[in-house]
């Protein structure tokens, strides 16, 4: 009887790797589209803040980059990395030094990303509801610690994921392609972690944005009702921030969901579950080009006036000198509500302030 139970398990087991091999192309596919788009849209953002964006302060251009910078380590670090060890390992319960590096390098910029979106939230906050203050609140000096610190402090919190006889295991996962900590062999520390990451991250990113919404959404109604009902400027503030902590969690909830539950229970997830769960927050990565920086309509001037000089410069045309000088005066002429990019994008919001 116990020997049939073996060949049934037995039979299971191979079924189930064959069924991981079939599909681990397609995984692939999917984590090389993911890295392209996240690539390309970065390299975009970067060409244009490189230079001065009209409304954007040098405190915002410093918070934006950081935020850039770890986006692009998802298509050019991240992802790279872990397909390389997954055409070279299989699934196995074994320490092994390269994949503890491997994982703390994921977990490192997964962090990283978080933290910065916070502290642009934070930025973004002081800005709009300290703006004579917003010089005093935010140095230069500060706002280069916070970065500093979004930066530095994840390796210091997830170092002990290095060690192959560490705190924590960590083995390769032929469901998601990645080497993947097991939360369940240290379940305190898994969830000291996202005690310091997720949570707090999250908390200071939904007070900060939820309170700019409700003061957006009661400005514009004090300025539809003075206006006699002929205010007919868009809801800025709904079309950026709803989107922002939309995409927020949409991306992030369930990695750590999967994370605490695999802590916890310490059982796995079906396949599919995993793969989306641990590569869904670096769609963020490309989310974050579209709603920190395309809806901004003196980012998307500058990109504009960027991608045309090289056009211009290959196939000159007749008057196209007067065309991009008009450009270029009518974003330097474009006012900016606050000296941050995000309030650029709430001019509604903070009019009454300025």
């Amino acid at each position: 009887m116990r020997s049939n139970e073996s060949c049934e398990f037995g039979v299971r087991s191979t079924d189930t790797l064959g069924l991981l091999e079939a599909h681990r192309p397609v995984k692939i596919g999917i984590i090389l589209l993911l890295g392209v788009m996240i690539t390309l849209g970065n390299v975009a953002v970067v060409s244009v803040i490189y230079s001065a964006v009209p409304g954007w302060s040098r405190n915002s251009r410093y918070f934006l980059l950081s935020l850039t910078g770890a986006d692009s380590a998802f298509g050019l670090i991240v992802m790279p990395l872990n397909l390389c060890v997954s055409l070279v390992k299989d699934s196995s319960s074994e320490p092994d030094p390269l994949c503890h590096v491997v994982a703390f390098v994921n977990a490192t910029v997964y962090s990283t990303c978080m933290y910065t979106l916070a502290s642009i939230s934070l930025e973004r906050y002081v800005a709009v509801f300290y703006p004579l203050q917003y010089s005093t609140l935010l140095t230069r000096r500060r706002s280069l610690v916070l970065i500093g610190f979004a930066w530095l402090f994840p390796p210091v919190l997830l170092v002990p994921i290095t060690c192959p006889e560490g705190i924590i295991d960590v083995h390769f996962s032929t469901a998601s392609l990645v080497c993947n900590p097991s939360y369940s062999s240290n379940v305190t520390y898994s969830l000291t972690l996202t005690g310091f990451i997720f949570f707090p991250c999250s908390a200071l990113m939904t007070f900060c944005n939820l309170r700019l919404w409700v003061t957006a959404r009661a400005q514009r109604k004090k300025l539809r009702r003075y206006g006699s009902g002929r205010w007919t400027r868009p809801a800025v503030a709904s079309r950026v921030l709803v989107p922002v902590m939309t995409a927020y969690y949409t991306c992030w909830t369930p990695c750590m969901v999967t994370m605490i539950y695999t802590a916890i229970s310490g059982s796995g997830v079906p396949e599919w579950v995993e793969f989306v769960a641990v590569w869904l927050p670096t769609s963020n990565g490309f989310l974050n080009c579209i709603f920190y920086f395309w809806i901004n309509r003196s980012f998307r001037r500058k990109f504009y006036t960027v991608l045309q000089r090289p056009c211009f410069g290959l196939c000159p045309e007749p008057g196209h000198d007067s065309a991009v000088a008009t450009l270029n005066n009518t974003s330097m002429h474009e006012r900016s509500s606050s000296v941050s990019s995000t309030c650029a994008l709430l001019t509604v919001a903070v009019e009454t302030y300025i």
